[in-house]
């Protein structure tokens, strides 16, 4: 009976038996014989049934019993012998229990009342963290993943040193393409007889060759002046330890031939796809042409990229047909524009000035409306002096226009040259950038990863002194409707004498030439001289600043300006140009509070010192031995930590940005 009440009432046999009883009391009205024969045989049938439904319930409580029994076995085993670390903390941080895994784990049977900071400080900072519950850290020499469940203040861990490993060798077994680019090959050999071109050809290609048995890499000649080659990821990471010595071996093997031979690398990784590392491979490599060569490029999907050497100027061109065939280019836009804006970059200087006026010009000499594009509030004193003489001595100061009058005059035939630079963030009004359907880039600064998009044509020759070398070498090639005066040639002569510290740095044989044209054109430098004038004040200032050089580095000087006080920009730039001249300075630094409410650093070296990449780590750029960046910070002693830091990174051999 005790076991009868334990079961559920089955409402099948219920309704069956009612409805039994009555059928049965129904036919003994009917029938008394055929009642009573019915009924016995429906007890018979009740009781065979109930003795089947007790049979098979008492099969199911037992099958239950087992399974549940079992299951608490299993999770016993699991909890004491899976291969999975388990340990409870109280609230103090302190183990109230672990399994024998991680007894075993931490080679320590009495882990109870053990500090959890004891075993690892990673363990305590994640419980401690609100953020995320879930980290890698490693114990005994393994990698574990811990999952804290913090309201058991329960850690789970998980050994996946095996899968760390293997995604190890599946990164490092990935493919790399890199495309291997001479430069100057072709230019250098055309003069050369067989015999000279041929040896320097085997030349090359045995470097090449050798480097590549040397580190396991296929590499194809492809071309005169190109090669193809095949890597992987952990010999990338090799080339990067070694910072591509390769670029310093070609470099100097043939100089001990007389021959300015440099080699441009642009490699494509981090991708499975061999297309998009040919992309990467090749985008990189008109990265590192446009800065001027003799560097690597790493380029990732992710748009991540590291530079490698860029230790040497770019080499200057030996002929002047590229700056015809893009003179031609740009008279051809010019002519189909109804109108042609100039601008340069924020807080101009002489080159950006006397760039766009130069390309004004070129509009005038097509018969097209030519405007420059200024923001008078950030004109400086060399700036402004000059600006006061084409009021005063010229019929095209109202060609000179705000952005906001550009704006409304712009129209789809309008033609946009930015001239001086060519980061979109850069320019007086990157406003105009997105008016603009047809954009030129004309710069003389190192490419670099941010630049204006879809431009329509660009001409950028990081050998060249200025963007007044640039332009005026343009001008030679347009139509000669109309000549260049006095103001412009010396307003192009004067950006020519301000970058190129009036003849002394980047300064090649074209620079003369184009210094040439000018003077013969009219380039008062009497006047140069009268506008690069500065007053006492000025003077007095840059002093008080070279008073506090420090250097951080042999040969590396650094000042810094009062964390009180506003610096213009020519000043900073000026101070640093100064302690350049000084003995045992080959690099200079400058750092001082700017107007914009930005802390500046201006960068200048000798070239035995890349500047531009200290600069780009930081996020400016500009030249090997001239550049700048500006930071949001709020104090020069968190710039100057910054500083510190890339020039470090830079001096040890790569740059990432």
């Amino acid at each position: 009976m005790g076991t009868f009440r334990k079961r559920p009432i089955r409402y099948p046999l219920f309704v069956l038996s009612i409805f039994g009883i009555v059928t049965f009391a129904l036919l003994c009205i009917w029938n008394i014989a055929i009642g009573i024969g019915y009924g016995v045989g429906f007890a018979l049938l009740m009781a065979y049934t109930w003795k089947i439904e007790k049979a098979t319930f008492e099969e199911t409580e037992k099958h239950i019993e087992s399974i549940s029994f079992r299951m608490k076995k299993v999770g016993e085993e699991a909890l004491l012998e899976m291969p999975i670390g388990i340990l409870l903390v109280n609230e103090e941080y302190e183990i109230e229990w672990s399994n024998p895994y991680m007894q075993n784990v931490l080679n320590n049977e009495a882990l109870v009342g053990e500090g959890i900071v004891n075993i690892s400080d990673d363990i305590y900072v994640l419980m401690k963290t609100e953020e995320t519950k879930e980290a890698t850290i490693t114990l005994r020499d393994r990698k574990y993943r811990v999952f804290y469940k913090e309201e058991e203040r329960l850690l789970y861990f998980f050994d996946i040193t095996e899968q760390i490993a293997i995604e190890k060798q599946y990164f490092a077994d990935r493919t790399v393409i890199a495309i291997l680019f001479v430069d100057n090959y072709d230019e250098i050999t055309q003069a050369m007889d067989d015999q000279p071109r041929s040896l320097t050809n085997t030349m090359v290609t045995s470097i090449v060759n050798d480097w590549a048995a040397e580190h396991g890499i296929f590499v194809k000649r492809i071309s005169s002046d190109r090669f193809l080659a095949v890597l992987n990821e952990s010999i990338l990471t090799e080339l990067e330890k070694k910072k591509f010595a390769i670029l310093d071996t070609i470099r100097e093997k043939t100089a001990q031939k007389n021959l300015s031979l440099t080699l441009s690398i642009g490699v494509g990784a981090g991708s499975s796809s061999l297309v998009e590392l040919g992309e990467l491979a090749q985008s990189s490599l008109d990265l590192v042409l446009g800065r001027g060569g003799d560097q690597v490029a790493i380029k990732q999907p992710t748009g991540k990229l590291k530079f490698y050497g860029g230790k040497t100027n770019p080499v200057e061109k030996r002929t002047r047909v590229r700056a015809r065939v893009i003179s031609h280019a740009l008279r051809d836009l010019i002519q189909d524009s109804d109108q042609v804006f100039v601008m340069g970059h924020k807080n101009p200087d002489m080159d950006s000035i006397g760039a766009s006026v130069g390309v004004r010009k070129m509009a005038q000499m097509n018969d097209v409306k030519g405007y420059v594009v200024i923001n008078f509030d950030e004109l400086n004193g060399s700036v402004t002096r000059l600006m006061n003489e084409i009021e005063s001595k010229s019929d095209f100061y109202e060609h000179f226009l705000t952005p906001e009058e550009v704006a409304t005059k712009m129209t789809e035939k309008s033609l946009l040259i930015i001239v001086d630079t060519h980061k979109p963030n850069l320019v007086i009004d990157p406003y105009l950038l997105k008016l603009a359907e047809k954009v030129v880039v004309i710069d003389h600064h190192r490419r670099s990863e941010d630049f204006i998009e879809n431009p329509t044509l660009v001409y950028m020759e990081p050998y060249a002194s200025s963007t007044a070398e640039l332009v005026t070498e343009l001008l030679e090639y347009q139509p000669k409707r109309a000549k260049i005066n006095m103001l412009e040639a010396t307003a192009l002569l004067a950006g020519i004498i301000v970058d190129t510290k009036s003849f002394t740095l980047r300064t090649g044989a074209r620079t003369f030439e184009a210094a040439s044209y000018l003077r013969t054109n009219g380039a008062d430098t009497v006047l140069v001289q009268r506008l690069l004038k500065e007053d006492i004040h000025t003077y007095i200032e840059r002093s008080k600043i070279v008073q506090t050089v420090k250097f951080v580095k042999p040969g590396i000087a650094l000042a810094v300006g009062e964390d009180s006080k506003i610096y213009d920009s020519v000043l900073i730039a000026q101070t640093a140009d100064i302690l350049l001249t000084m003995k045992d300075v080959n690099a200079s630094f400058v750092i001082a509070h700017r107007a914009d409410g930005k802390i500046g650093i201006s960068a200048r070296s000798l070239g035995e010192i890349n500047v531009q990449l200290i600069m780009e780590r930081l996020g400016g750029g500009g030249h090997l031995t001239n550049a700048a960046c500006q930071i949001e910070a709020l104090s020069i002693g968190e710039v100057k930590k910054y500083l510190e830091e890339a020039i470090y990174e830079v001096l040890e051999g790569s740059s990432e940005l």
